[in-house]
Order: structure tokens, then sequence, then C-alpha cells
């Protein structure tokens, strides 16, 4: 079969999965300690990409930074109550050299998992951070004419954006890394996209990774957007994106470009070149628990909704299961994963784990597996593993009022997949209140035929006539937050 128009992707902690083994074996671990049996079990749950968090080398002035911030280690504190120093072993986004950390195998390590993972069907994926370095970097001493440099004054100034760092017997002060709303990351130093040096030493660095993946999930992605490059810095860049990812592709045609994506910049990262860009915007507007947002929000061109990576949780928000009552977390994930665009889901996830792990830290708390929320996504996968909603045709659906006074059918969301032998109607009420009201169905060639709707999520089985659901349309009474997933038949 073709590659997937919609492909699931599940992310890894590959810091925090290697200690778990390496407490289980009693030694160190590395990629290549990853059994089979694992990567046969994903497989097994439908996903095609495989991404693995926190790969790449990293320094120990960027621990020391992780273990000395009070912010982030109170942070920690609060997660593991046995916390030790060893626990905390830097951000994975503080990236000394685009080399794989020996403590996980080195490149050879991931080259072999990647062909392991081949072997199966499945694709990996990786981090590419293109806005900034470790403060440890060797590029500070090689070229520091790569980062931004200021003044003391500036320092003074503004003690959180910049640093003070010893080079050839003089101090200097360069940029920590930022966007232009949040201060600076203190492990990390800000390269300077006005130095055509910075770009062209940053694509050699994505052609080197592109040996070793099958794409990459571009960090902050908009922050080297010239238009954001000059909010932030005052300075005038050129385009990065387009020609880097068209050189890539020239070696590796096939190769993915995930952006992560803020700010309404979706549109622009998809318009040069990236095959994915995240949807916040859905997330922020099902957290918010508002059906009109998030069916406007599904209005949008196809084309555009096709290369949006929808999620509930990943490494930056906190769980889903921390954050969507029970009910409400089951309504939105029908919504997030049963849509076109990337599923992207997140280690611990599908177990219902409450708290979110730091990227500073290699170990995390035990947590509980919440059997109601693990039986549904084991449903909810299931659905996913059928091709149409790999490569079927999506399209939205309306409803009408089931009575003059009753306007619950607002709160309706409600779309259909066809192709590949099947047709699937997925609807969910978006409220804490029942809703009614009829579903129009579009379809021409139901006349004369009885049809079988087959929930795929519950227990629900109904018989129609399609006649009556081309006439009045199919008439449903949903709880707060219910939701079915039809199989028509």
């Amino acid at each position: 079969m073709n590659s997937p128009d919609y492909p699931t992707l599940y992310q890894v902690n590959t810091r925090v999965r290697l200690r778990q083994l390496s407490d289980q074996l009693n030694r160190p671990t590395t990629l290549d300690d990853i059994l089979d049996t694992e990567l046969d079990e994903w497989v097994n749950l439908g996903f095609n990409w495989i991404y693995l968090l926190g790969v790449w080398e990293t320094g120990i002035l960027g621990q020391n930074v992780s273990r000395t911030h009070p912010g982030w280690r109170r942070e920690y504190e609060e997660l593991l109550s046995d916390l030790q120093e060893d626990d905390i072993c830097g951000s994975c986004f503080a990236i000394t050299r685009y080399r794989v950390s020996e403590l996980l195998g080195g490149n050879e390590a991931l080259l072999r998992l990647k062909k392991r993972l081949q072997q199966r069907g499945l694709k990996l994926m990786v981090d590419f951070v293109p806005n900034h370095t470790a403060i440890d970097s060797p590029w500070v001493e090689e070229h520091p004419d790569y980062y931004i440099e200021a003044t003391v004054d500036d320092l003074k100034r503004e003690q959180l954006n910049y640093v003070q760092i010893p080079l050839a017997g003089e101090n200097r002060v360069f940029a920590h890394g930022r966007d232009p709303y949040f201060p600076g990351w203190p492990d990390t130093l800000q390269l300077n996209y006005n130095n055509p040096a910075v770009p062209k030493a940053m694509l050699a660095e994505l052609l080197q990774i592109a040996q070793l993946c099958d794409g990459v999930r571009c960090d902050m992605a908009m922050l080297i957007l010239p238009e954001v490059f000059l909010q932030t810095w005052g300075m005038t860049t050129e385009l990065f994106w387009p020609e880097a990812i068209e050189k890539v592709r020239n070696q590796h045609p096939y190769f993915v470009f995930m952006a992560e994506v803020y700010w309404d910049m979706e549109w622009t990262l998809q318009q040069q070149g990236f095959d994915f860009t995240y949807d916040k915007r859905l997330y922020d507007r099902l957290r918010d628990r508002q059906a009109d947002p998030v069916l406007k929000h599904f209005w949008a061109e196809i084309n555009y909704q096709s290369k949006l990576t929808r999620f509930l949780e990943n490494h930056d928000e906190p769980r889903a299961a921390a954050t969507f009552p029970p009910g409400v977390h089951q309504a939105a994930a029908i919504l997030t994963y049963l849509c076109p665009g990337l599923r992207f889901f997140h280690e611990g996830q599908l177990q219902g784990f409450p708290k979110k792990i730091s990227v500073h830290l290699q170990r995390g708390p035990q947590q509980l597996t919440d059997p109601t929320l693990a039986s549904f996504y084991n449903r909810l996968l299931a659905c996913l593993r059928l091709p149409v909603f790999h490569h079927g045709t999506w399209q939205m659906l309306e409803f009408q009022p089931a009575s003059e006074d009753n306007f619950t059918c607002h709160n309706f969301i409600a779309f259909s997949w066809y192709g590949e032998n099947k047709w699937l109607l997925i609807v969910v009420n978006y409220s804490p209140d029942s809703a009614q009201g009829y579903l129009q169905i579009p379809f021409e060639d139901l006349q004369n035929k009885t049809y079988k709707l087959q929930d795929l999520m519950n227990s629900a089985d109904y018989e129609r006539q399609g006649n009556k659901l081309l006439s009045s349309g199919l008439y449903l009474d949903l709880p707060a937050w219910g939701y079915h997933v039809f199989d028509v038949k």
C-alpha cells in the first residue's frame, strides 16, 4: 500500500525509555537494547512514524543550568519526590552537536534501529533545532560570529536574555535563544541568521541528519522566519526553509519536515515546504470546551488541514489526562485523531498518565494506567488502522434542529470518511449538555436501501432506511460529550 496521506506518529522520550530499560536490566543500555517486541508492538498499534525525542549530544554546561535553575528545579522536585542529581541530564533541546549521544550508542546505534524500524514499515523522526545551540556548543569557540553578540549594558538591562562567556582571554556577551514573547532559554545561545554563514552551516547539519532518519521535527520553526527574526532581534535575514528543504529533498526525495509552529503561521510554513505543521489552535479550542470554535476550525480548506499535526499532548503540553476531564478527553480525542492530518500520540498518553516529564530529566515517576482511557485508546487505534482514515475522502457534515425550539444541534460536530470500501460517520456532541438533531447525509445513492450503522467505539447498532436518511436525515440524541463512530453498511 502507498504511504498514508494521514499518518500516525508515536513520540518516545528516548532518554527516559533507556533509563527504564537500564533499571530493568541493571546495566547501561543503548538504542540497541530496545527489543524487537517493542517495535512489533508499535506496528500492532498502527503507528507509521516513531519520533525519538532527545537523541543528540548535550553538554555539561547545559546540564549545570538545568540542575541549578530554581524554577526548573521546583518542577523536578514536584514530579520526583526522590529526585537525584543524576536524574537531571539537561534539556534535549540544548544541543552541542548533531551526533547521537554516545550514551545512547552513537550514530551507529541509531542507524541500526532505523533499519529495524524500516523492516517493519516504520519511519524514524528526530529533532532539528534551527534557532539556537547549547551554551557549550563547539561553535561558540570555533565560530563565535555564528551567534548574536551584545554589550555589558544589554546584559545589565536584560539579565535573563544575555550571558557573559570567557573567550580567548576576554569576556564577551551573547544572547540566549528565545522567542519575542518570553525570556531567553538560559542553557542556549541564539544563532545569528543575519550572518550568511549560519544558514549554510545549519543546512550542512540538516543534510547530515537526513542520512540518519526519515524526517525531522523542527523545533520552534517560525523563529527563523525573516519577519519573526526582525521582530525579535531587529535584524534582516533571508528565507531559510524553502532552500533548505529543497536541498535536503534533492538528496532524500521522501524526507519529511514537521514544524513546531504557533501564532497562526502554519500556512506560511506549509507554503515554504513543510509537510506538516503543529495545530495548536485546535488543541486550544478543544481545551476551552466550546463547540463553535472547534467546528469553524474544521471549515478550513482540505489542502491546509491535511498538513496539520493533530495532538492532545506532547513533551511541551501538559498531559491530556490532567487537562481534559473524563468524557471531555474522549470526545476531544475523537475529533483530534479522526480528522485529516498527521495524528501525533505521546508516550504515556495511551495509558492515561497524568504527570508530564520535563525535557531536562531522564527519569519519570511511576504512574498507574487508567483502565478506562487505556481501553478507549485501544479502540481508537483499532479504528485508525482502517485504511479509509489514511487514504479516504473526508467531508464535513451539517445538522438540522430536532424541533423549532431546540438548537442543541449546534453543539454537534460531524464528518464522514469515504473510500477503501468503507463509509464512516463520526459525530461528537462537544458540550456539557445533551444534544439532539438530524444529521444531513449528502449521498444520493441511499435510495431504496437499508443501512446498518455499527458504532466502532461503543455498542450502539442501528438499522435505518436510506429513503428516510435522504428525506429527513439521521436523528441523533447524544449525552454530554457523547460520540459515535459509525461504520455504515
